[in-house]
Protein backbone atom coordinates (compact mmCIF):
# COMPACT_ATOMS: atom_id res chain seq x y z
CA UNK A 1 0.00 0.00 0.00
CA UNK A 2 2.44 3.19 -1.27
CA UNK A 3 -0.34 5.15 1.01
CA UNK A 4 1.08 3.59 4.05
CA UNK A 5 3.81 6.05 5.68
CA UNK A 6 6.25 5.30 8.76
CA UNK A 7 6.13 7.79 11.31
CA UNK A 8 9.76 8.06 13.42
CA UNK A 9 10.55 10.52 15.80
CA UNK A 10 14.15 10.66 17.95
CA UNK A 11 11.73 12.88 20.41
CA UNK A 12 10.17 9.14 21.63
CA UNK A 13 12.40 5.97 22.40
CA UNK A 14 12.67 4.27 19.22
CA UNK A 15 11.01 0.65 18.68
CA UNK A 16 12.18 -2.30 21.03
CA UNK A 17 11.19 -4.53 18.16
CA UNK A 18 10.07 -5.28 14.79
CA UNK A 19 7.33 -2.15 14.82
CA UNK A 20 7.17 1.39 14.04
CA UNK A 21 6.66 4.02 16.86
CA UNK A 22 3.22 5.14 14.20
CA UNK A 23 1.96 4.10 11.02
CA UNK A 24 -0.17 7.15 9.18
CA UNK A 25 -3.08 6.52 6.56
CA UNK A 26 -4.61 8.70 4.66
CA UNK A 27 -5.36 11.36 7.84
CA UNK A 28 -5.04 9.02 10.42
CA UNK A 29 -2.29 7.97 12.93
CA UNK A 30 -2.16 4.73 14.20
CA UNK A 31 0.58 4.88 17.09
CA UNK A 32 2.33 1.57 18.79
CA UNK A 33 1.63 1.38 22.75
CA UNK A 34 4.19 4.04 24.35
CA UNK A 35 5.86 3.01 27.50
CA UNK A 36 7.68 4.94 29.76
CA UNK A 37 10.65 5.16 28.31
CA UNK A 38 12.94 8.71 27.56
CA UNK A 39 14.13 8.98 24.12
CA UNK A 40 17.60 7.30 24.95
CA UNK A 41 15.64 4.21 25.34
CA UNK A 42 16.14 4.33 29.21
CA UNK A 43 13.36 3.74 31.41
CA UNK A 44 11.78 7.00 33.48
CA UNK A 45 12.45 7.10 37.17
CA UNK A 46 9.72 6.76 39.77
CA UNK A 47 6.72 5.08 40.25
CA UNK A 48 3.40 4.84 38.18
CA UNK A 49 2.96 9.26 38.09
CA UNK A 50 6.72 10.15 36.83
CA UNK A 51 5.71 6.44 33.95
CA UNK A 52 2.56 7.65 33.03
CA UNK A 53 3.58 11.26 32.34
CA UNK A 54 6.73 9.86 29.97
CA UNK A 55 4.03 7.66 28.22
CA UNK A 56 1.89 10.76 27.22
CA UNK A 57 5.02 12.63 26.47
CA UNK A 58 5.70 10.18 24.17
CA UNK A 59 2.53 9.82 22.59
CA UNK A 60 2.64 13.55 22.21
CA UNK A 61 5.80 13.62 20.38
CA UNK A 62 5.31 10.81 18.32
CA UNK A 63 1.41 11.90 17.19
CA UNK A 64 3.69 15.46 16.22
CA UNK A 65 5.68 13.36 14.29
CA UNK A 66 2.58 12.52 11.97
CA UNK A 67 0.99 16.29 11.99
CA UNK A 68 -1.73 15.01 14.29
CA UNK A 69 -1.80 15.99 18.50
CA UNK A 70 -3.53 14.91 21.71
CA UNK A 71 -6.37 17.05 20.57
CA UNK A 72 -7.10 15.21 17.37
CA UNK A 73 -7.08 11.60 19.09
CA UNK A 74 -10.21 9.92 18.99
CA UNK A 75 -9.51 6.56 20.62
CA UNK A 76 -7.03 5.08 23.21
CA UNK A 77 -6.00 1.83 24.96
CA UNK A 78 -4.53 2.29 27.89
CA UNK A 79 -2.74 -1.18 29.15
CA UNK A 80 -2.18 -0.98 33.27
CA UNK A 81 -0.39 -3.44 35.14
CA UNK A 82 -2.75 -3.11 38.23
CA UNK A 83 -6.44 -0.92 38.34
CA UNK A 84 -5.58 0.02 41.27
CA UNK A 85 -3.41 3.21 40.04
CA UNK A 86 -6.46 3.91 37.75
CA UNK A 87 -6.95 7.23 39.63
CA UNK A 88 -3.59 8.15 39.12
CA UNK A 89 -3.48 7.55 35.75
CA UNK A 90 -6.60 9.18 34.75
CA UNK A 91 -6.38 11.95 36.77
CA UNK A 92 -2.95 12.67 34.89
CA UNK A 93 -4.44 11.56 31.56
CA UNK A 94 -6.92 13.96 32.04
CA UNK A 95 -4.36 16.84 32.91
CA UNK A 96 -2.81 16.02 29.28
CA UNK A 97 -5.98 15.89 27.56
CA UNK A 98 -8.05 18.55 28.66
CA UNK A 99 -11.38 19.36 27.70
CA UNK A 100 -10.52 16.67 24.70
CA UNK A 101 -12.44 12.93 25.66
CA UNK A 102 -11.51 10.08 22.88
CA UNK A 103 -13.06 7.46 23.09
CA UNK A 104 -10.41 5.26 25.58
CA UNK A 105 -10.69 1.69 26.44
CA UNK A 106 -8.63 0.64 29.64
CA UNK A 107 -7.73 -2.51 30.05
CA UNK A 108 -5.12 -3.95 33.04
CA UNK A 109 -2.89 -6.83 32.00
CA UNK A 110 -1.21 -9.33 33.54
CA UNK A 111 2.59 -7.69 32.44
CA UNK A 112 3.72 -4.83 30.24
CA UNK A 113 7.19 -4.46 28.30
CA UNK A 114 10.21 -4.21 30.53
CA UNK A 115 7.71 -4.22 33.35
CA UNK A 116 6.41 -0.88 33.25
CA UNK A 117 3.34 -0.10 34.95
CA UNK A 118 1.50 1.59 31.99
CA UNK A 119 1.11 1.76 28.24
CA UNK A 120 -0.73 3.78 26.08
CA UNK A 121 -1.88 3.54 22.20
CA UNK A 122 -3.46 6.30 20.47
CA UNK A 123 -5.41 6.94 16.97
CA UNK A 124 -5.87 9.96 15.93
CA UNK A 125 -6.64 12.29 12.75
CA UNK A 126 -3.80 13.92 11.04
CA UNK A 127 -4.02 17.74 10.12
Amino acid sequence: MSDLKIISTDKAPAAIGPYSQAMALGNLVFTSGQIPLKADGTLVDGGVEEQTNQVLANLKAVLEEAGASLSSVIKTTVFVQDLAHFGTINALYEAAFGTHKPARSTVQVARLPRDVLVEIEAIAVIG
